[in-house]
Formats: structure tokens, sequence, C-alpha cells
């Protein structure tokens, strides 16, 4: 039988984590009220400002981060956030749940290519 631990949980650290400590500081910064309102709504424009490699980085990064630290208490989960990953924003529980909602979709959808429209020099015919 074999005892040993295939899948063990990272360290949090920012080698580990990077494309969510690149999130953390560009939009959980000390100015997020200023700039965006809430922690929410600075995911929410993360989501519609980053290409679709970087938003599935940050999902997958967040969700993994969420899973290490699930059941820990809420200072943890914090520590983790902005001691360790760089963010300035300390988080609620709900503000926790929404983002961590927020990256699912963005995992759960597939991306969509731009495609070109080529309008077609029709003549009218009415």
């Amino acid at each position: 039988m074999n005892t040993m631990n295939t899948n063990p949980k990272p360290e949090i650290t920012p080698a580990n984590f990077p494309a969510l400590r690149s999130f953390l500081r560009g939009y959980f910064h000390e100015d997020v009220a200023d700039e965006y309102g809430t922690p929410v709504d600075a995911a929410d424009q993360f989501c519609e400002d980053a290409e679709s490699d970087e938003r599935t980085a940050v999902a997958s990064e967040w969700t993994l981060l969420m899973n290490v630290l699930q059941g820990r208490p809420l200072p943890e989960i914090n520590q983790a956030l902005t001691g360790k990953l760089g963010g300035a924003v300390r988080l609620n529980e709900e503000e926790i749940q929404q983002v961590s909602q927020m990256f699912a979709r963005c995992l759960a959808t597939k991306p969509h290519r731009k495609v070109a429209t080529i309008k077609a020099d029709v003549p009218d015919t009415e």
C-alpha cells in the first residue's frame, strides 16, 4: 500500500503562485477602494482587462490557494494573501467567496477567440 501523498499541497510562496502574486500586487493594492471600489470589483476589472491565459492562470492559482487554506481561519488566509503573496487588501469571508465564484466562472468558460468579420461590399437588392 502506497501511503505517500502524491499530490502535496504547495508551500505558499511567490514562486509557487506567480500569476496570483502579480494579480494581488496589481489589483489588490492599497488604493483598491479609490480605484475600483471593492476587492470584488477589482477582481471583476481584472477579468475584463486580462487575456484569457492570464485569467486562467490567476483563477487556477486562486482556486489552488483556497484549497490549500480550506478550513483555516480568516486571519491566516489574509496573511497568505498579503504577507506571503504581496497583496495589500484584507478580505472578509463574503469577499473571498465572491472572488472565488468569479474565478470559478473564469475556469468554467472556454476562452473566446476573436474572429475578424469581413463586410463584403454587396449592393442592396431592395
